[in-house]
């Protein structure tokens, strides 16, 4: 007879055995499947590109994200790592396969990049290992293949790494366009994930709603001979913490004085 659950910890992980073996997209021993997806660089996965989402050159093109200390979540092959760090960032990127990492730093002595690639759990990473706080964190594809409940690290992990006046930039499956439009429940009645996890923008602005929306859109479809990587399939949403002293008069605003 077990019982041991004792922490949220606990019972993030026994939901995660839920989703077996579809867990080991996510949790710390994730590297052996995402090994087998990379292992392959000639396929035609349209991320495998060596170029950077269209979502974050226009932010960049526009002064929406201004250069500082950035994370790339899920980095992959370190496409938009490798043009944050083109543009003056100080970056770090994370990604659960070793294949990703090496093929991302494979790229990054091609062109010359210092990037810091790290090979593990972002969730698990702590504020030292990641170096602090970030003023850029960026998702591109790694939120959709969550499961409902570790949107609560996911969260927590904004919460730690992501500094005040920062900006959090995310594309992710877009509902009507791509992946499973399953209620959170039916996922683990299911106990699948049906590759990915459909979002509509009110969904991702309820989640998301202690930062502050900037913009929100669907990418734009790049065609083979762009500079840019572009599929109509992902919203793109751009949010922003608030700063402290933000939080503070919106409170006074609202007839609360700050603690």
């Amino acid at each position: 007879m077990n019982r041991n659950i004792r922490t949220t910890d606990d019972v993030l992980r026994l939901l995660d055995d839920l989703f077996a073996p579809e867990a080991d997209r996510w949790t710390a021993d994730a590297g052996d499947w995402w090994d087998a997806f990379y292992a392959d660089r000639s396929r035609p996965v349209p991320f495998f590109v060596a170029k950077p989402d269209e979502s974050l050159v226009s932010y960049l093109d526009r002064g929406l994200l201004a250069p500082g200390r950035a994370l790339d979540l899920g980095c992959g092959p370190g496409r938009n790592a490798l043009h944050l760090a083109s543009r003056g960032f100080d970056v770090d990127a994370v990604d659960l396969s070793p294949a990703a990492i090496a093929w991302a730093e494979d790229r990054a002595r091609e062109v010359g990049a210092d990037v810091r690639f790290h090979r593990g759990d972002a969730f698990a990473l702590t504020a030292t290992e990641l170096g602090g706080l970030y003023d850029v964190i960026y998702d591109s594809g790694c939120f959709h293949h969550l499961p409902p409940h570790r949107r609560i690290s996911y969260l927590a992990l904004l919460d730690r790494a992501l500094a005040p006046g920062g900006h959090f930039a995310l594309s992710c499956f877009a509902a009507g366009r791509m992946g499973s439009e399953l209620s959170d429940a039916e996922f683990y009645r299911q106990s699948g994930l049906h590759g990915g996890l459909a979002y509509t923008l009110e969904s991702l602005r309820w989640i998301f709603s202690d930062l502050t929306e900037i913009e929100a859109r669907l990418m734009r479809d790049e065609p083979p001979e762009s500079p840019s990587f572009g599929e109509p399939f992902l919203w793109t949403v751009l949010f922003r913490r608030p700063e402290p002293h933000a939080e503070a008069a919106a409170d006074m605003n609202a007839g609360e004085l700050p603690a």
